[in-house]
């Protein structure tokens, strides 16, 4: 079908005088996150004196030119690219974007930030000189806010102006957790080229901001997606294609996303199987815990209330199998997420040289899903006295092949003190990570204990009336938070931290319960409710479950939006693909 008529939104935009910068300049900013400031109030003035020229080279049908500036998770665009036979040619120089023949712009992290680099490096003006062209584009989430005039995001703060409107926050008021997390399903509006082979199927979406369809923007606008309100998922402009959703975390439909815009002609010899998309999807994630066992080998183990060690005069660490090989199974099984939690410190390592990092790269080649890691996400000073930022840590993470990272007891630290004093100080781990990043890619680990009391009075923390009495008849209990892998308890109640953690910028909340691990009875109820009640951010249920029907059972009774497994996934008790089966029939929404 042919492309309808190429006119591009003209109205004025408001303009900077763009400074030379070179090839290095860019790479020491994509080596460097910590050096971006926003910028709220730069402003834009392109003075379109780049004249774009395809490639003439006989090998440019093969390469794909990525735009990654430095932020967030770009190595699975990268293994997605190369997974469908293409070759990568890195942007250094605004002239690279004008010599592309095809163009992918994986944004990832905070608007403001993304805006300063691409001003800064001159790569905005050749951005839309490229694009003005018809020339072949695919922005990828933030790649497609950044099209917009404008965004509210540490705001305002000016785009490229491409599409009129200006991009907001999700409305945490009408009960919709904030960030939008998870596979929600598309309606297409019109011809979109790359989403034919989407059907009714879910796709990947992790985002506290979007674009609202309008007047002015409908002729772009190829689909929308419904979150409380509904928003722009996609858009399309002759050759120009962007999208709020992740492809490239979006399994086997968001390959073929990919496949389609890299093959705009090509017959598909695989199409994906038609779905039942029709709303956000309750999650069903695979958690290995990683450690190294006493010959020195990265295993996955299973805790009993976080014991790893088997019952024997050995005392061996329990082996349930290799961490590549198992997170590629249980993303064939069919689960949403995958979550790593480094149970070994390593703190000798030199950072580069982190065992994890390479259990990460090599995952993220064949896995197409949201990979989370946690454990070691802090401050620390290596055998040869060495000292990296926490922040330097997520990075490292991040360019790896990690989606979101999970912060534990830094994360308990920083509540305490936030709750004392009342001040953010802008200097934590968590706050740090989430404002250069975007707090949808940062997640809370919270690991609590249940404490029974006989009266609410007798504790200054959020008690509540449990299902379960305790044993010595108490009606009810606080719970209370540890750190350093349940060992330690802490002076601060798991619903205290997680409202902290929520102000000072997580994005989602991994909720463990120490006394449910590893017995296989069912989630904590009462716990997840408590949790997921307070605050408005995505909470994954994590600890108990040994059935089908705990996974219902916690998704029916609480707002949890995920629900986590480990030891029944590993020891092949109830395959994933058991649990999803047993939740559609329940009449609860999953992708399958």
């Amino acid at each position: 079908m042919e492309s309808p008529p190429f006119h591009f939104y003209s109205a004025s935009r408001p303009t900077i005088s763009l400074p030379s910068y070179s090839s290095s300049s860019f790479l020491f900013l994509h080596k460097n996150p910590s050096f971006i400031k926003t910028s709220r109030s730069t402003n834009v003035s392109y003075s379109r004196s780049f004249s774009v020229r395809a490639s003439s080279s006989s090998t440019s049908d093969s390469v794909v030119t990525l735009l990654d500036y430095g932020a967030g998770n770009v190595r699975s665009v990268r293994n997605a690219i190369k997974h469908l036979g293409f070759d990568i040619k890195d942007v250094q120089t605004p002239e690279d974007i004008l010599n592309a023949s095809r163009l992918i712009f994986p944004g990832v992290g905070a608007f403001g930030n993304a805006m300063d680099v691409l001003n800064k490096t001159g790569m905005a003006e050749a951005l839309c000189a490229y694009i003005e062209k018809d020339r072949p584009f695919l922005g990828i989430c933030l790649g497609l806010q950044l099209l917009f005039e404008s965004s509210e995001e540490n705001g305002p703060v000016k785009g490229l102006g491409l599409i009129p409107g200006t991009v907001g926050r999700f409305d945490s008021s009408n009960g919709f957790r904030v960030p939008h997390i998870g596979w929600n399903a598309l309606h297409i509006t019109k011809d979109s080229g790359i989403l034919d082979d989407v059907g009714k199927r879910h796709v990947y979406f992790v985002h506290s901001y979007r674009a609202m369809p309008s007047d002015n923007n409908k002729e772009w606008v190829s689909s929308t997606c419904n979150y409380g309100d509904t928003f722009i998922a996609s858009i399309r402009r002759g050759n120009v294609h962007a999208v709020q959703f992740h492809p490239e975390k979006s399994g086997d439909v968001g390959l073929s996303i990919l496949r389609r815009f890299l093959y705009p002609k090509s017959q598909m010899t695989k199409k994906p199987g038609e779905g039942k998309a029709s709303k956000l999807a309750q999650r069903v994630i695979a958690c290995l815990d990683v450690r190294a066992n006493d010959k020195g080998d990265l295993v996955v183990t299973k805790g009993d209330q976080y014991d790893v060690r088997e019952n024997t005069n050995e005392k061996e660490v329990r082996n349930l199998g290799k961490p590549v090989e198992l997170a590629r199974q249980y993303y064939l099984d069919g689960a949403d997420e995958v979550s790593f939690l480094n149970i070994t410190g390593f703190r000798d390592f030199p950072l580069g040289d982190l065992p994890m990092l390479q259990v990460l790269k090599y995952t993220s080649e064949n896995v197409f899903v949201p990979l989370t890691v946690g454990g070691g996400i802090r401050d620390f000073t290596d055998a040869n006295g060495r000292h990296y930022t926490s922040l330097q840590v997520a990075s490292e993470y991040f360019r790896s092949g990690a989606d979101k990272i999970s912060i534990g007891s830094d994360a308990v630290y920083a509540a305490e003190e936030y709750l004392r004093t009342g001040v953010k100080t802008g200097k934590t781990s968590l706050e740090q990570i989430s404002r250069v990043y975007g707090n949808q890619a940062v997640v809370v680990s919270i690991d609590p204990r249940r404490v029974y009391v006989k009266n609410p009075t007798d504790v200054q923390f959020k008690t509540i009336r449990v299902s379960n009495r305790g044993p010595n008849g108490e009606e009810y209990a606080w719970y209370q938070c540890t750190v350093n892998g349940g060992r330690e308890g802490r002076p601060i109640g798991a619903y205290e931290l997680a409202k902290a953690v929520e102000e000072l910028g997580a994005g989602e909340i991994l909720l463990n319960c120490i006394d449910c691990d590893g017995q296989g009875k069912g989630f904590d109820i009462d716990l997840v409710k408590l949790i997921s009640d307070a605050v408005s951010i995505p909470v994954i249920a994590s600890s108990g479950a040994g059935a089908a029907e705990h996974f219902s059972e916690v998704f029916a009774k609480t707002n949890a939006s995920a629900a986590l497994a480990a030891g029944i996934f590993h020891r092949k008790e109830v395959p994933i693909q058991t649990v999803k089966e047993h939740l559609l029939k329940e009449g609860i929404e999953v992708r399958i």
